[in-house]
């Protein structure tokens, strides 16, 4: 390894609900010289309140899903050098920000249904390999309020933090002070779903650029370092 690799490891297509195709947001990544992207597009419970789990990525569309991710990496290593790795953005929805929560996981190749319940899921992301990361997991802190806070990392920290690798200390434009307290390995990243979400603190990680050292990195407690 020469140098840290630049990763951003939470961003949306229009698989799921990000405005950009999957070939626009890897050469948006791509041209502003990364290293690394995960693209982790939601999978939805089937009672999910607001959105159809048909609009997202599920267990039907997963193959293509993940042969779409695959054909973009193969373009996005020759043309960029940017080294693309395939991943979902578990998301239990919910009226109550105490019972909300996402949870992105890094690496995983098999499709994982919500419908197991935010323990079951973690634990099923978990165990196919993937590295688990609590996405804005809102508390108490902040004078930023979201239109859909997600609560329940925080409510039930003593409980689903041994499901977790790692959690989001920044997302986008938000800071959780309570993670930084927490102990938990922290990363940060763009939640992008559009092309102004480039721009926000990203992780730097000091390993390999090959997805499993990735993965790997990422589910040890060794630490990140994170930039602007």
């Amino acid at each position: 390894m020469e140098r840290a690799l630049l990763c951003e490891l939470h961003a949306h297509t229009t698989w799921s609900d990000g405005t950009l195709s999957l070939r626009e947001l890897v050469d948006l990544y791509g041209e502003a010289g990364f290293d690394l992207l995960c693209i982790t597009d939601h999978v939805l419970r089937s009672d999910d309140p607001w959105h159809l789990p048909e609009t997202c990525v599920h267990e039907g569309n997963f193959g293509d899903y993940l042969a779409a991710v695959e054909a973009e990496a193969s373009r996005a290593l020759a043309l960029h050098d940017l080294l693309v790795v395939p991943g979902l953005e578990i998301t239990h929805n919910h009226a109550d920000p105490d019972l909300a929560a996402h949870a992105v996981a890094v690496g995983l190749r098999e499709h994982v249904s919500p419908d197991a319940g935010l323990i079951g899921s973690l634990l099923a992301a978990r165990e196919a390999g993937a590295a688990v990361i609590a996405a804005h997991p809102h508390g108490l802190d902040g004078d930023r309020v979201p239109a859909r806070v997600t609560r329940r990392f925080w409510r039930e920290w003593d409980v689903l933090a041994p499901l977790v690798h790692r959690a989001e200390l920044f997302n986008g434009a938000d800071v959780y002070g309570w993670v930084a307290a927490s102990g938990v390995p922290a990363v940060a990243s763009g939640d992008v779903h559009a092309a102004a979400h480039l721009r926000s603190w990203k992780t730097l990680l000091p390993c390999g650029k090959a997805e499993e050292e990735v993965v790997a990195y990422l589910r040890s407690d060794r630490p990140a370092y994170l930039v602007p």
